[in-house]
């Protein structure tokens, strides 16, 4: 958590509404994109992200700083969509860890150095758009909102095994979609 956001949270949970409005500034991309990304419609991610904030505000004062502010604020995201859809939690839930899997080190490098070029990053994009929403969901808090396994098993709620494991699966799927892209070319 950077300082100056602890003290925009200190401020905030005393009642500042500009100190919130800030931290509302500084999330609100990030926010939107998580929503976007599990809904897929513009309008719902709009009227989510908004009720995440409403909710957040809310709760800012029972906010003990145990987690990062990002983290307790792409929960709440979190939970909203599994109430607007409620079939995602229990597709997360049925991703069983893979006793024979091995788990890859971040490859968030070589995910950066694939996106080379506007074309290619937007079929990547388009790619996870297409992936089921439980690994839309492990790949985006993951890769868009760099967040941490941990962090991530945090977010969701979810054993940390199970999340590898969906992220092992999801990176999967996006390497064979990229691959259908190169074969293409």
């Amino acid at each position: 958590m950077k300082v100056n956001e602890r003290g925009l949270i200190a401020r905030a949970q005393r009642g500042d509404a500009s100190a919130f409005e800030a931290l509302v500034n500084m999330h609100a991309k990030l926010v939107y994109n998580l929503a976007f990304r599990m809904v897929n419609d513009q309008h719902e991610a709009e009227d989510l992200a908004q009720e995440a904030f409403l909710r957040a505000w809310r709760a800012l004062p029972r906010f003990r700083g145990q987690a990062r502010f990002s983290t307790w604020l792409y929960r709440i995201v979190t939970n909203l969509c599994y109430n607007r859809l409620p079939h995602l939690r229990r597709e997360l839930m049925a991703v069983e860890p893979d006793e024979g899997a091995i788990y890859l080190p971040d490859e968030r490098q070589s995910v950066e150095r694939a996106l080379i070029s506007d074309e290619l990053n937007g079929y990547l994009h388009q790619a996870i758009t297409e992936l089921p929403e439980s690994y839309r969901l492990l790949i985006t808090l993951r890769h868009l909102q760099e967040m941490s396994y941990n962090e991530i098993a945090e977010t969701t709620g979810m054993p940390l095994g199970t999340v590898k494991t969906g992220i092992f699966r999801a990176r999967k799927l996006l390497r064979n979609a990229l691959e259908v892209y190169e074969a293409e070319k």
